[in-house]
């Protein structure tokens, strides 16, 4: 009971039970009468009916040397001529060998002596105790108890085991025990290689039934049949896409030339790299404690909550429309390269042929060992970087969640169909709110370099709407939008209106702007100063001539 106390018990109610099974249970008799299993090596005296024994070192040592060659079936085959040592053969009519068979708790009790006490060292590279014993709930009664047994016996009251994880029983989607009569066995290679109809029965691959089984509560039974794989399938490719996005938009960046310096980054690029540390941590943290469902849940959610839902989605406009060189896009590639070998990193342990699939095609080379994903560990780097302005940026994804609501009443009515084509009227009355949007409220045309923000930092493309109004009252909002498009957020409390938005759609960024086609810009009427200058910049790196795509005209019907 004292050992017991000096184990890591996974979920904590296993040390309940196992205490429970000890203080009740009697002695324990090691010898069992069967025709099969593991014989007792030990010899009767047959003038007394075996009240005298015979079990020493050499008795051992040589019926040792006989299994190890011929197998336990040698016990039964022989004759104890052969079973005994020579020091013993003249008497072997004296001796009968035994007839009892040991218990298989004791025996597979006992395995910690030949898997990892007799393999202790630096040569094998295993350790006693063991780390981790693994198995289900029933085995307190069984596996867990009888190797606990033995080795505070053997060894001066240690336990085998470092930690105890118990799971429980794999059901089928009705939550039936699986069984072929039944016909619901769900077999795992079925999973990973499909049917021989690809169309009814794809094959998922390994990775995808390995995020199945890390997101489960192993604490207790859990169903498996093809509707959830179905649905894990869907959050493995939404891991995979994100993975590619990132890759495909680190094409023509070298970390060593384009490199923003982290004390450069404009303030939501360093929101993106703390949220990443934040959540790398907690992966790290949870897959430490076996807690392989909260590391799951924590990576998809930073996947679609923090990058495709917001960060990505916001970067778009840096990665595709800013000019090659210019500094905020080369700042997003900056955190979009840490944040994919966070994301490799964090998802190896899980999808190990998803991570080394990102890493084996990364477009440069990897400051650590680039020859797998699971060499040099994660980074410290990765893992360190500070929160920063959290509330700021919490706050700007609760306003932009409460402007796509109000934005959504308008796409009803085909009002407006895409977010750029849109105009935000925000009004609050709490001050500090109000102060946050100030800081980022952009210029009110589309200009290159900004005037009023870093280009970043600002409510336009964090909400990706053309124009965004700060106002002073209600009455301002409810004077320039429809009263049917304008809403109480529900989670920034701001008063939001939306309205179509004014001026000419630029035909390379889509933003809407009145200074569109205006100051006899170089690359046609319905370019923005912005993108003209992005399109100069890009002939002057390339030495190619900008080519203005031909847009046909609809057919008249």
């Amino acid at each position: 009971l004292k050992a017991v106390d000096t184990v890591q018990w996974i979920p904590a109610v296993g040390k309940n039970r196992i205490n429970s099974f000890i203080e009740t249970r009697g002695d324990w008799c090691i010898s069992r009468q069967r025709s099969w299993g593991v014989p007792i090596p030990v010899f009767y005296d047959r003038e007394t009916g075996g009240t005298k024994v015979l079990l020493d070192e050499d008795t051992l040592s040589h019926i040792q040397s006989i299994i190890a060659e011929q197998g336990t079936d040698a016990w039964w085959k022989l004759d104890e001529v052969d079973l005994l040592p020579e020091k013993y053969k003249g008497e072997a009519d004296k001796w009968m060998k035994g007839t009892d068979t040991m218990d298989v708790w004791f025996d597979s009790g006992s395995s910690w002596a030949g898997v990892v006490q007799e393999r202790a060292g630096k040569e094998m590279g295993l350790q006693y105790p063991a780390d981790l014993y693994l198995e289900g709930s029933d085995q307190h009664r069984g596996w867990f108890q009888s190797s606990l047994l033995t080795s505070v016996a053997a060894n001066k009251g240690q336990a085998p085991y470092k930690a105890v994880l118990t799971h429980g029983f794999v059901l089928d989607e009705k939550g039936f025990k699986m069984s072929k009569s039944l016909g619901n066995v769900v077999d795992p290679l079925f999973v990973i290689e499909g049917g021989n109809n690809k169309k009814l029965d794809p094959a998922y691959g390994a990775d995808v039934l390995r995020l199945w089984v890390a997101s489960v509560d192993y604490a207790g039974d859990v169903r498996v049949g093809s509707n959830i794989i179905k649905q894990t399938f869907e959050s493995y490719r939404k891991l995979r896409n994100t993975a590619r996005y990132l890759i495909g938009n680190l094409a023509d960046y070298d970390p060593k030339k384009d490199a923003v310096a982290y004390e450069d980054l404009p303030s939501m690029d360093k929101w993106m790299l703390g949220s990443m540390s934040l959540m790398l941590n907690e992966v790290d943290d949870a897959l430490s404690k076996y807690q392989f469902g909260r590391a799951t849940n924590e990576i998809l959610r930073f996947a679609t909550a923090d990058l495709s839902n917001f960060y990505l989605d916001v970067a778009k406009d840096r990665l595709y429309i800013s000019a090659n060189n210019d500094a905020r896009r080369r700042s997003c590639q900056t955190v979009i390269h840490a944040v994919l070998e966070g994301f490799a990193k964090s998802v190896a342990p899980i999808l190990p042929h998803m991570a080394e699939d990102i890493w084996q095609n990364l477009p440069y080379k990897a400051d650590s060992d680039d020859s797998s994903v699971f060499e040099g560990g994660l980074s410290k780097e990765l893992m360190s970087y500070p929160e920063f302005d959290t509330e700021r940026w919490n706050l700007v994804r609760d306003v932009r969640t409460d402007v796509n609501q109000v934005l959504e009443l308008a796409r009803q009515d085909k009002l407006v169909g895409a977010s750029l084509d849109s105009a935000a009227y925000i009004y609050t009355s709490d001050e500090n709110i109000r102060k946050v949007l100030d800081q980022l409220d952009g210029d009110d045309s589309l200009v290159t370099p900004s005037v009023k923000t870093n280009g970043v930092d600002e409510l336009r493309t964090a909400l990706m709407i053309s124009q965004v109004n700060i106002v002073d009252s209600e009455d301002e909002v409810a004077s320039s939008c429809d009263a049917a498009y304008i809403a109480k957020g529900e989670l920034s409390g701001c008063t939001i209106g939306v309205k179509k938005a004014e001026g000419t759609k630029c035909g390379r960024c889509w933003f809407y702007d009145t200074e569109v086609g205006k100051h006899g810009l170089r690359y046609g009427a319905d370019i923005c100063q912005r993108c003209d200058e992005a399109i100069f910049s890009w002939e002057e790196k390339s030495g190619s001539k900008f080519a203005a795509p031909v847009v046909e005209e609809a057919p008249v019907a």
